[in-house]
């Protein structure tokens, strides 16, 4: 793709940049009290009062500040946070470049003509133990802040076992001359906006069409230490078949969550 110069433009900037990913955490909790332990732990560390402390973080990372919040926690589990924010005026403004955004230093939300949203789906499998968390967020701006700054972030702050992630430019702006401008920055992945960290991390797929600025990338977490994805266990309290037996349904439910379909039974994938 071409590198775009700095765009005059006719009026407002109203482009819409949406960012939307699912992120997973997958583990393992041998009995019905762990595995209820374990959504009870998940409920409490990203309750709507921790996902509304994490999106304020976000919307100060993108260069935008809150108009309003609205948050939720669910019975029996799960929560919601929503923000509609505001563009503000930032030194350096992030849109420009293919570049990383930060890393963490240590509900909803409305925003002007932009939103952020988060949801929490934590669930176990009803026979073999296998626990999954899942979070939904959507980022949505307007104008000149872009939401891909904020991928790094959120994904250490997930501790994210498999993350797809889309990037779409809607809609069009237009420059002094009245022409239409669908698209204001150069963009030819999403992986560019990863640290060096995050693209080692993981096992990357991409599936872009540029002719119509959208962008869609999988990511696999390349490192698998069983007592990583152990609740209420360690592996040393597992014998060698049962360690590798888990190991399997591990990987497996992280293999069909990555490629989206169910792998067979007799399947030697994992």
């Amino acid at each position: 793709m071409r590198t775009l110069k700095k765009l005059k433009l006719h009026g407002f900037n109203n482009l819409t940049k949406n960012l939307s990913f699912n992120i997973y955490d997958i583990c393992y909790a041998k009995t019905a009290q762990q595995r209820k332990d374990y959504i009870e732990y998940i409920d409490e560390a990203y309750n709507a009062k921790r996902l509304t402390e994490i999106l304020t973080e976000v919307t100060n990372i993108i260069g935008a500040y809150i108009l309003n919040v609205a948050h939720q926690d669910y019975d029996p589990q799960g929560a919601s946070v929503t923000m509609l924010i505001a563009e503000e005026p930032v030194e350096k403004p992030c849109v420009q470049t293919e570049s990383p955004g930060p890393l963490p230093q240590s509900v909803v939300a409305h925003l002007d003509k932009s939103h952020i949203a988060v949801h929490t789906y934590p669930e176990s499998h009803p026979d073999n133990g296998i626990c999954t968390f899942r979070a939904d967020i959507d980022v949505s701006t307007c104008g000149v802040i872009s939401p891909l700054k904020a991928l790094n972030f959120l994904i250490h702050m997930f501790e994210s076992d498999i993350v797809t992630v889309d990037y779409r430019v809607r809609g069009f702006t237009r420059d002094i001359n009245g022409e239409k401008l669908f698209i204001d920055h150069s963009i030819h992945s999403i992986q560019n906006y990863f640290t060096k960290e995050s693209s080692d991390a993981y096992e990357m797929i991409d599936v872009n069409v540029y002719q119509e600025n959208i962008f869609h990338t999988k990511m696999l977490l390349k490192e698998f230490d069983l007592d990583n994805y152990l609740f209420g266990v360690k592996k040393g309290d597992l014998s060698e078949k049962e360690a590798a037996t888990i190991r399997g349904q591990l990987k497996r439910e992280m293999l069909e969550i990555f490629y989206g379909r169910n792998l067979p039974r007799e399947s030697k994938e994992v």
